[in-house]
């Protein structure tokens, strides 16, 4: 039975790395209900390594940090004459090289450089890659759980995750001026990625959590994937403009009695 009714759906794909990223767990997952994927990634370094995890999945390359390499990507795909159910921006990046600074003296260069890769890039390939979307399209990208909390080993991207979920609410109007393509997000806690491994103290923030959730067990990538895909599925026609938390109840369980009796222990 095709509950999620994604059989030979086309589905978009930025972000995939390797066998670890968010991408090709959602990939593999809508692979399991029969959509067909497509797959955008970095530079060629990238495809080429991918292709054994992918098969015979078409895979394009474009740095989203470069205007034309989106231009060309759009007449890529154009040329192809295929257009998209949905499309998954599963794309950060943030450069720690200097080490973790205090927020308020983050550089101005490497802020607005994760700003542009991390938040812009869904705005500019949404607009790039409009016509190439089915009216009714699903574009889910891949925010936080939470943009409130200051935590001092995510630095300063959780408000620029901040911008990204209010993009969502300014996609879904604008868009729907000609069409009924939804914009939302999935929001996860700390995940087990290559690319938060690379995140001064990121590896004792993940262990942490694993001590607040009500399992004591953190996110699984592969439950991301699966609140993606309903996220891209005729299933989820009804919900635009939204972020939907997958934490595993970590955010109602920072009072855990055991955990106060540790820390106010002499």
């Amino acid at each position: 039975m095709d509950f999620l009714q994604l059989a030979d759906k086309s589905i978009l794909i930025f972000g995939l790395a390797n066998r670890k990223s968010v991408a090709w767990h959602i990939g593999r997952v809508l692979a399991e209900a029969r959509a067909k994927c497509a797959y955008v990634v970095q530079n060629e370094e990238i495809r080429k390594s991918a292709a054994n995890l992918l098969g015979e999945a078409e895979v394009f390359v474009c740095d989203v940090e470069h205007d034309g390499q989106i231009a060309l990507l759009r007449e890529e795909l154009i040329g192809r004459g295929q257009k998209f159910h949905g499309m998954v921006h599963s794309i950060a990046f943030a450069d720690y090289a200097e080490g973790m600074k205090p927020f308020h003296e983050t550089p101005k260069k490497a802020f607005l450089q994760a700003v542009d890769i991390s938040c812009f890039s869904l705005i500019s390939l949404s607009n790039a890659l409009k016509d190439l979307l089915t009216p009714d399209a699903s574009v889910v990208t891949i925010s936080i759980s939470t943009t409130r909390m200051a935590s001092e080993s995510y630095g300063y991207m959780a408000p620029i995750k901040a911008a990204l979920d209010s993009s969502l609410a300014f996609l879904a109007k604008s868009f729907s001026r000609f069409s009924r393509v939804r914009f939302n997000a999935v929001a996860p806690g700390l995940l087990k990625t290559s690319a938060s491994a690379g995140i001064p103290g990121y590896v004792d923030s993940y262990l942490f959590a694993e001590q607040v959730i009500p399992r004591r067990q953190a996110v699984r990538t592969e439950e991301v994937a699966a609140a993606a895909a309903f996220l891209l599925s005729p299933r989820s026609a009804g919900i635009n403009a939204q972020r939907i938390v997958v934490d595993a109840g970590m955010s109602i369980n920072y009072f855990d009695r055991e955990l106060i009796e540790r820390a106010m222990r002499p």
